[in-house]
């Protein structure tokens, strides 16, 4: 086996030596500079990243029932959706929302590759943004190229100083916004002007507001190369029939550059002009032309763009199209491919995501208002009154997940002559706030000579006395001393 070759020695090639050529092993980045593109997809994009950015930046205004309509607030450990009230024990619904995105992605991926990169990822919405901003100010792919590559000048300095004050502000109103669905945004947004925001708020609206600002305005197309592991096991979800941005090579080559009135079979082209315009618009600066690669995602630029040539050029558009493998391969007409779509994959993945989306949205729409913890007081397991009954010691938490005050009934049964003695109630009813959860203490007491010694079965029953449906039955144990007659 040979050494390797290391910085300043000789290799030999027919004899001669030559001095050995060093390579780095990574390539310093070159900066990507997308040209604007028109078109129907285009349009879909901006379409969705207005209808996002709308649902962000507004949602966190709405009121709801005289609050905020959408909070998520960690410190009351409550999260606010519209007229929905979650607590901790409503971890599962979160769990849910997790397995149906899961789902949805898989779906997705499977149907038509990487959509929700190219057209809803917050990663591509922002950068759109920051390109859109960039362009407004520094003009289009030529003109920003030129800039950056001039020396500096009164007017490069100008509007270098204009975009990043431009992206700052956009970028910490970002980080504002998202710090409002954790504090309630009219509070934040006060302590905001008369500067005495908390620490905390004040650590999270800088982080999310750089992370913003350098993920779209800088780092960009190495988010989604290096960064984002979607990129990494899509492959994983792909099969033949998957509908992915492809060039059409057996009617794209070969390439190159003619007239609008050259006939190109006679000379031998394909429909490819070779413009080199598809490369151009890609916010990841690939050429889809080298067939799919991973950092490709999904945008479709490239289709606008090369269909729009294909229109100047009176040729037929779909040179780079949405396809599948098999459709390319065998020349499938458009209805083939669709019917495709309903494959064993992908109806399983749409089964599991309609089955858990209903599971969820009918268990939300069944769920009772109300939720009771019951703790038996394990400092005195029991205790035995002054008339010979034996009593138990019981903290009940009540919370009342509805958005008006409700009075509770406590009731509980399990024991001949069972009974709740605990003077801290009025007729055995407690009054819960909205939203908002109470503990109370009661004893339950048994009369001698009932029930057997060791743990027995009791239950407690809860019940809104203006809404007889919304109860809940909570079991528990009862002791009775070993010694008791």
């Amino acid at each position: 086996m040979n050494a390797p070759v290391s910085r300043g020695q000789l290799t030999s090639r027919g004899g001669e030596a030559e001095p050995a050529v060093e390579q780095a092993l990574y390539e310093a980045r070159q900066k990507i500079y997308p040209r604007a593109v028109s078109g129907w997809f285009a349009t879909w994009r901006w379409s969705l990243v207005f209808f996002t950015q709308a649902v962000f930046y507004g949602g966190a205004w709405l009121r709801w029932n005289g609050r905020q309509a959408v909070l998520f607030d960690l410190a009351h450990r409550k999260f606010y959706i519209f007229g929905l009230v979650l607590w901790p024990q409503d971890i599962v619904y979160l769990t849910a929302l997790l397995v149906i995105s899961a789902l949805a992605l898989f779906l997705f991926t499977a149907v038509a590759g990487r959509l929700f990169c190219g057209y809803a990822c917050p990663q591509t919405v922002y950068t759109e943004i920051f390109s859109w901003i960039e362009r407004r100010i520094e003009g289009d792919r030529v003109a920003r190229m030129k800039l950056d590559a001039g020396p500096l000048t009164l007017r490069k300095f100008t509007l270098k100083s204009v975009k990043q004050t431009a992206w700052i502000a956009l970028a910490a109103w970002t980080g504002f916004t998202f710090v409002g669905y954790f504090t309630p945004i009219h509070t934040l947004f006060h302590e905001v002007g008369t500067l005495s925001l908390g620490g905390w708020e004040t650590f999270w609206i800088l982080f999310y507001g750089f992370a913003t600002y350098g993920n779209a305005g800088y780092m960009r197309e190495q988010v989604c190369k290096y960064m984002c592991p979607y990129a990494r096991f899509q492959s994983a979800m792909f099969d033949r029939d998957t509908l992915v941005i492809s060039y059409d090579r057996e009617r794209g080559e070969p390439r190159g550059s003619r007239g609008r009135k050259v006939d190109p079979r006679a000379r031998g082209l394909g429909d490819c002009v070779d413009c080199g315009l598809c490369v151009q618009v890609c916010p990841t600066g690939i050429d889809i032309r080298n067939g799919l690669q991973y950092e490709c995602i999904g945008c479709a630029a490239c289709i606008d763009a090369c269909s729009r040539i294909m229109s100047s050029m009176n040729y037929p558009p779909g040179l780079i199209r949405y396809s599948t493998e098999n459709a390319l391969l065998r020349h499938w007409p458009q209805g083939r491919i669709w019917r495709r779509v309903l494959r064993p994959r992908t109806l399983i993945y749409a089964a599991l995501l309609v089955a858990v989306a209903a599971a969820a949205g009918v268990s939300l729409a069944l769920r009772t208002p109300l939720k009771v913890d019951v703790i038996r007081d394990r400092a005195a397991l029991a205790r035995e009154a002054d008339d010979g009954a034996v009593e138990n010691v019981y903290r009940l938490q009540i919370m009342n997940t509805a958005e008006t005050p409700r009075r509770f009934r406590i009731d509980v049964a399990g024991l001949d002559g069972i009974a709740l003695t605990s003077p801290g109630l009025v007729d055995g009813r407690v009054e819960v706030a909205p939203a908002a959860a109470r503990t109370v203490a009661v004893r339950v007491s048994v009369p001698a000579g009932h029930g057997r010694p060791g743990p027995n079965k009791i239950t407690f029953d809860v019940q809104a006395d203006d809404d007889p449906a919304v109860a809940v039955h909570e079991k528990s144990v009862f002791l009775l001393p070993r010694s008791a007659p």
